[in-house]
């Protein structure tokens, strides 16, 4: 199943760390995973995380500020977030095309305001900001099971195809024969469910498997490689490996 790399933290980042956990069995079509990114220790210095795009979408919640809470999900291009010296974010990752949510609440940028909308975030929040990492999961787990029953997500089975085959995916072609759809229903059944065009889709996917495999082989030739890494990440190759801990 497909499995995103976590967004770019430098290498010596510090006194920072993150925690990653599988969800239950019952959900793990439509939860990538449980997450948690924190300081130990006040930093010397601001934080930056190098967010890239992997086509998921992320309830976050800001667990020093429980009135801050949020939907995010980055398009093509990645983000870079100055969280300050000292924070404690944890979020819940949902794979691509899950979300079935109002898609004029997710932001593709800071999370800096209090939440103002419908879905019980703040508290939720409350609930788990005091508690460690572990004792968070079952009410992150409760939350998703509420959103299941509410239609707020809910499995794809044409995206969740698509990422099951991802190693047989070279074109928008390849991915439409895949499902069993003409490029042009894949266009309106991708942009629904992901918010991205095929051509977006499959540029993000490749990122993502370039990113583990820390290779070119997916692309034309080692400069179309490098010419499409930088447009999405901001970084040649050579200069993201050598920066952030992948």
């Amino acid at each position: 199943m497909y499995d995103p790399v976590k967004d770019g933290m430098e290498k010596h980042s510090g006194a920072v760390i993150y925690n990653e956990f599988q969800p239950p069995q019952e959900l793990s079509d439509i939860v990538h995973s449980y997450w948690q990114l924190k300081t130990e220790a006040i930093l010397n210095d601001n934080f930056t995380l190098h967010a890239i795009p992997d086509g998921c979408i992320n309830i976050l919640f800001n667990q020093k500020d429980t009135d801050i809470a949020g939907v995010t999900g980055l398009k093509t291009t990645y983000t870079e977030l100055n969280l300050g010296k000292d924070f404690n974010y944890a979020g819940i990752q949902f794979f691509p095309g899950v979300w079935k949510g109002n898609p004029n609440e997710t932001k593709d940028s800071f999370v800096g305001s209090k939440y103002s909308g419908k879905l019980p975030l703040i508290d939720v929040n409350i609930e788990t900001a005091s508690l460690i990492f572990t004792d968070k999961i079952p009410v992150f787990s409760n939350l998703v099971s509420s959103l299941i029953e509410q239609d707020i997500v809910g499995q794809n089975k044409i995206v969740q195809k698509i990422l099951s085959n991802l190693d047989h995916v070279r074109s928008v072609s390849e991915m439409a024969e895949i499902v069993h759809h003409s490029p042009r229903q894949l266009q309106r059944i991708l942009k629904e469910a992901t918010g991205l065009s095929p051509h977006d889709f499959l540029k993000v996917m490749r990122l993502q498997r370039s990113l583990k495999e820390q290779n070119a082989s997916l692309y034309t030739d080692q400069s179309h490689y490098i010419r499409s890494f930088k447009k999405i990440t901001g970084y040649t190759p050579a200069r993201y490996f050598r920066k952030y801990d992948v």
